[in-house]
């Protein structure tokens, strides 16, 4: 299999955006870029606000596949370029009737394994790359750089078939390696502000009263403001927030009257998503009552 060193040229098929994903002019950059340097790019920002949708996006705007390889604490480099897969053969030697002798029946590919053996090029989404061991970004340098790995097992070299446009997230919980980060392009998402978010949220809740956006949007800011929160809401938690609020019909005047600084917002389990932070909103609202 033999890796497409084709030129990008200027004509290459650009990203820009979806009509469910609204990207700034910044971050559609980036994504060309990563497209025309064929290098991977890699998305850092706060959780919420759209780094793995960006993927997602992309691959439904160019019209790609889209490999997914979510990465957990346990995750090993190796686990996504493939698996030997030692026990079924241990099984099929002593009850099963396959030939246990052709290792290459044992052989999973991983994630990366099956972007890089596709027959079209796809997009391959390394999701919060953060959550696993500081050596896992360095394990991947080489299949990064050359695109292709090597199967000890069926002493078989696997070249990417076409040079997958690859996104990297993180939730920027660990420092990454300078040899890792000297391999990517890089952007960072900045948390939406009070316009970019009405604009999301026109996206998906299009009939919605303006007011009632307009007083949420208060709260929700106020309550990312508190000092001391310990987890700040997300985009996707406000989305949640507006469609309870929707489904109980809550009244306006109880948004109105709410200031998300002196008390504990409505239905605030969608906003708040630990004991410390309704801790927190409960002494602040105790505090605002006395001194009233």
């Amino acid at each position: 299999m033999r890796y497409n060193d084709r030129r990008m040229t200027q004509d290459f098929e650009r990203f820009n955006g979806t009509d469910t994903y609204l990207t700034s002019d910044a971050l559609k950059a980036s994504v060309n870029v990563a497209l025309l340097l064929e290098r991977p790019l890699l998305v850092r920002g706060e959780p919420g606000t759209g780094k793995t949708l960006l993927a997602e996006a992309a691959a439904e705007a160019l019209g790609l596949e889209l490999v997914r390889w979510h990465v957990k604490s346990t995750t090993r480099a190796q686990d996504g370029l493939y698996v030997y897969d030692t026990v079924q053969r241990l099984y099929d030697s002593r009850f099963g009737d396959k030939d246990v002798n052709d290792i290459s029946h044992y052989i999973k590919l991983g994630p990366m394994g099956k972007a890089f053996d596709s027959d079209k090029r796809v997009v391959l989404l390394i999701d919060e790359i953060d959550k696993a061991d500081i050596e896992f970004p360095n394990d991947l340098l080489l299949e990064l750089d050359r695109m292709e790995f090597y199967v000890y097992e069926t002493r078989e070299l696997v070249k990417a078939r076409h040079r997958p446009l690859v996104f990297i997230t993180s939730n920027n919980e660990k420092e990454l390696p300078d040899a890792f980060l000297r391999r990517c392009f890089f952007h960072y998402i900045q948390f939406p502000d009070r316009e970019t978010m009405q604009a999301i949220i026109d996206v998906h809740f299009p009939k919605i009263q303006k007011i009632l956006v307009s007083r949420a949007l208060d709260i929700f800011y106020d309550v990312r403001e508190v000092p001391g929160l310990k987890k700040k809401p997300s985009t996707s938690e406000l989305l949640d927030w507006l469609k309870l609020l929707l489904a109980e019909d809550m009244p306006l005047d109880v948004l109105q009257s709410q200031d998300a600084r002196k008390a504990i917002p409505p239905l605030h389990g969608a906003l708040l998503k630990n004991e410390q932070d309704v801790m927190l909103f409960e002494r602040l609202a105790f505090m605002s009552r006395r001194s009233g």
